[in-house]
């Protein structure tokens, strides 16, 4: 997932590039040289290579992984393993373009550094003159889709909290005395609201640090488990049921994409031509992400086999001290990025709506906006609280569109103008792309609901247990 400063970093953009449909774009500036946006850029705390790595690898390792033994479950042993490091492939690939494609038209529309949105409304505003009309919506689409992705993510986060929570507790009482689950994530909304109510940055540089501790401690734990239960996987199916792939593929791509934080690592860069290239800062942080989800995925499922959990954390043995241990750490370690990624979507909308409302009103409409965004988040998770169903919707829905589709839509409105190569293969590239990302839509969505459907229908089955465990 990504980073706050999405919200924040970038440049002012030319509003009237959607109406000045004349005006021709080049990438040279009034002395005929060619622009160059990364010698125009002035970075105050400019980020080494090494720490723009540390950001990407900090970003795409979250709580993704724990899903993804659950992932290869659903697509089979063979097929799993195979397909999640070609969606790694294309998932890195869409990334490579929306930096190229930031370049592009930061060189037309001679502006140093782009935000996401700020890229898709250049792309437009900068492209043929049939496509600029476009831009204010290819921005106010991109900043939609971010928001989505970021609320969506949210609500996962808070059923992984909840479980982890709900196990660690019911282990240790009376079956009778164990809470629905529905119980514990209405528990979270007040300690989830207070942390959301922190404004500055700054003042959440603890609470990510916390959570850096709680999931290293918790994802070595669980590797430890993994890697010494590992079983004879010749029984394993090889490819899983035509049914399940499309969550399979839901979930990978929930698991993988990381793109909302490219721009800010990318633009914050005391180097930002090392970004790209060969090896390149991407292509070092993505080969090991690809590499440890195929490891840990194929792994996971291996150790655990056809009982595999929509979190792999869910099948440590439940009366060991280590075990809860782990619940207890990854929980926490989710519950302290929650206001991290809460900060991104929401300095989004509160600086669209801060020129709409009063000055004198505008801190308390926060407090309230803050509040009535986790109650929300809450409600969500408390409507569909089984982790498996709300990752492949989430993934499917909101990542599939930010990911995959954006991306592809964005180099085609950049490269249009005589840039798409021979015999038009990046448009045509494109438009495979997008196909790709509408079907990871529909079919994960529909899978995804099917199953939440299934959870109402058998509410006793799916939200409750003697053990504490979701189903």
């Amino acid at each position: 997932m990504g980073k706050p400063e999405e919200a924040s970093q970038g440049s002012e953009v030319n509003k009237s590039g959607a109406d000045d449909s004349n005006t021709t774009y080049n990438n040279y500036d009034a002395e005929g040289a060619e622009y160059d946006p990364f010698a125009e850029r002035r970075v105050t705390h400019p980020t080494s290579d090494a720490g723009a790595l540390a950001h990407l690898l900090k970003c795409s390792l979250g709580s993704g992984i724990l899903a993804m033994p659950n992932a290869i479950r659903n697509g089979g042993l063979v097929f799993g393993a195979i397909f999640t490091v070609l969606v790694g492939l294309l998932c890195t690939h869409c990334v490579h373009i929306l930096v190229k494609s930031s370049h592009m038209v930061c060189k037309k529309a001679k502006k140093p550094s782009l935000t996401f949105a700020e890229t898709g409304e250049q792309a437009f505003a900068t492209g043929p003159q049939s496509f600029r009309k476009f831009a204010g919506f290819a921005k106010g689409f991109t900043n939609g889709a971010l928001i989505a992705t970021y609320y969506g993510a949210l609500a996962v986060y808070i059923v992984f909290v909840a479980e982890s929570l709900k196990r660690v507790v019911d282990t240790n009482v009376e079956c009778d005395k164990q809470l629905d689950i529905r119980i514990w994530i209405a528990m979270l909304f007040v300690p989830l609201s207070l942390l959301c109510l922190i404004r500055n940055l700054k003042y959440l540089v603890p609470f990510s640090w916390l959570a850096n501790c709680f999931i290293i401690v918790g994802f070595a734990l669980t590797l430890y488990y993994i890697f010494t239960n590992l079983r004879d996987p010749k029984d394993l199916p090889k490819v899983g049921e035509v049914g399940n792939l499309p969550l399979f593929f839901s979930t990978v791509i929930f698991a993988m994409e990381g793109i909302g934080v490219v721009m800010p690592v990318e633009n914050s860069m005391k180097n930002p031509s090392r970004f790209l290239g060969c090896p390149g800062i991407l292509n070092i942080a993505m080969s090991i992400v690809v590499s440890l989800y195929a490891v840990i995925g194929v792994a996971g499922y291996i150790a655990f086999q056809n009982d595999t959990q929509a979190s792999i954390t869910f099948n440590l043995p439940e009366n060991d001290v280590m075990t809860q241990i782990v619940q207890i750490c990854v929980g926490l370690a989710i519950m302290f990025t929650y206001p991290l990624q809460f900060y991104v979507a929401t300095e989004i909308i509160l600086n669209i709506l801060k020129t709409k409302i009063a000055k004198n009103k505008f801190s308390m409409f926060q407090n309230f906006y803050r509040v009535i965004v986790v109650a929300i988040t809450v409600g969500i998770a408390a409507a569909v609280p089984n982790l498996g169903p709300i990752i492949s919707l989430v993934g499917a829905v909101c990542f599939s569109i930010l990911g995959l589709l954006v991306p592809a839509a964005i180099e085609i409105a950049a490269c249009y103008d005589g840039m798409l190569g021979r015999w038009n293969w990046i448009l045509i590239k494109d438009v495979i792309i997008i196909i790709l990302a509408l079907l990871a839509l529909v079919s994960g969505s529909y899978t995804s609901i099917l199953e939440i459907i299934d959870e109402y229908s058998n509410p006793d089955e799916s939200t409750t247990g003697c053990n504490g465990q979701t189903t």
